[in-house]
């Protein structure tokens, strides 16, 4: 179980307006005794009666006292959140922790603990905590739960003092907060072979070989941290400085993931449209790929990709990939819909070839973006699109009159352009979209129309 950081802060001490703070905490019945004792005083000068003067100065000064202790216990209340996990899935639930401690030499009195999250993740969790004793601590916890993905932000912590008597009330809020993130859900993909090079899904690994032998390599330099066993000597000879031998280089099989978030491109909001269950098949795509070995890049209609990501993408099965998905996850996570009009961005990016596998989730297309895809596939050997119709995800599909214009037209010329393309329809399965794929790959390899797994 991941945890987020523990945030601890204690109130600022907001020496400014202190007094008229503590008056303004006044509750009803403190404000009741404070009126109630002056109108006594009042009457014992107007009746001139000396013990009706003394009642009422301890009616007015008992709510005054108890709102000057209850101020000055302000700054020795200390909270602190803790996140189970801080990043969780969209419809998952994650758990926050709240600490309360006394660090003064004095017991508390009652408190109400509050803390602010969105309207998304629920209503407002509240507490009620007893009397606190000095040096003591308070736990609980409440659950958050959100169907959207984001990130949404849990705080400040809020908490309410009360004196024994109940004359005063004072809030009190801290200034630290965390942050929840809400990441896409990702489903569990089979492991078919989608891979457009030779040598198959996750077997696309090459090797650059030695060009004269395997011990006579081309040399290089040698650089620091090198083993010296691999020092080339009659190369050491020939130039008259410290030479290695250049081993063989695993070349990772890539992959890149390209989600189109065009506006115009989806109808629809919410966890069930069109452009969520894109958003999700992305990310499913790539921490399938990622777990598969791959070096995975995550491109966008806009030519953007993840920050931190390197010219080939992040690699898989390394130290490195649990953080690279969650960069990935982290990205996907508050995605919106773009303004642009087409994807020749993205096929910029892509100009420079050797690709490796293409994915592709697409919303609406018109018959330019359609040949932009096509001059895509040739950058790429593999490529594999799913294609949304957002009109037939639409809450009420009686308002969208008709069939797609052109969509099959559309798909057509993705596939004479080489790609593997499929209809998604509202509520399709990945898996077996996935699945799907590979079999079409499969026969078209079979009848000589394409390039084999």
């Amino acid at each position: 179980m991941s945890t987020a950081g523990t945030g601890q802060a204690v109130a600022d001490r907001g020496d400014k307006g202190g007094v008229r703070t503590a008056l303004a905490g006044l509750t009803t019945r403190g404000r009741s005794f404070l009126a109630a004792g002056v109108a006594a005083a009042v009457c014992s000068y107007v009746l001139g009666q000396s013990d009706l003067l003394r009642v009422g100065l301890l009616l007015a000064v008992l709510p005054l006292v108890c709102a000057a202790v209850l101020y000055r216990t302000r700054y020795r209340v200390a909270g602190s959140r803790r996140l189970s996990p801080a990043r969780v899935p969209a419809g998952s639930e994650a758990r926050v922790h709240l600490r309360m401690d006394n660090v003064s030499r004095l017991p508390t009195g009652l408190l109400m603990l509050q803390d602010r999250v969105p309207y998304v993740l629920g209503p407002r969790p509240r507490f009620v905590l007893d009397r606190v004793e000095a040096g003591g601590r308070r736990e609980v916890s409440y659950r958050v739960r959100s169907d959207l993905r984001g990130r949404y932000p849990l705080g400040p912590l809020q908490l309410r003092l009360t004196d024994p008597f109940g004359m005063c009330e004072l809030t009190r809020s801290f200034s630290s907060y965390d942050t929840l993130t809400v990441i896409p859900r990702v489903e569990p993909l089979a492991p078919v072979r989608l891979s457009g090079e030779a040598k198959g899904y996750g077997d696309g690994r090459q090797r650059s070989l030695a060009l004269a032998g395997e011990d006579d390599v081309i040399p290089r330099g040698y650089r620091y941290g090198d083993d010296l066993r691999r020092v080339h000597w009659r190369s050491t000879a020939r130039y008259g400085e410290l030479m290695v031998r250049r081993e063989e280089q695993p070349q990772r099989a890539r992959c890149t993931v390209l989600l189109d978030t065009r506006g115009i491109a989806y109808r629809g909001a919410g966890p069930d449209s069109a452009f969520e269950w894109a958003v999700t098949g992305a990310a499913s795509v790539l921490v399938h790929m990622l777990e598969r070995g791959y070096s995975v890049r995550l491109l966008t209609d806009t030519g953007s990709t993840v920050p931190g990501e390197g010219g080939d993408g992040f690699a898989g099965v390394s130290q490195e990939s649990a953080d690279a998905a969650g960069l990935m996850m982290d990205t996907l996570a508050v995605i919106d819909h773009s303004d642009g009009a087409g994807l020749s961005r993205a096929y910029d990016v892509l100009r420079g070839g050797n690709e490796g596998l293409l994915v592709a989730f697409l919303g609406d297309l018109d018959e330019e973006q359609a040949a932009v895809l096509g001059r895509m596939r040739q950058r790429s050997p593999g490529a594999v699109a799913f294609v949304l119709d957002s009109r037939t995800w639409v809450r009420e599909p009686s308002d969208v009159p008709g069939p797609s214009e052109g969509r099959g037209e559309r798909l057509r010329m993705l596939r004479e352009a080489g790609w593997t393309a499929l209809d998604v329809p509202r509520g399709a399965c990945l898996d077996e979209l996935w699945r799907q794929a590979d079999r079409e790959r499969r026969g078209v390899a079979a009848t000589g129309g394409g390039e084999g797994p």
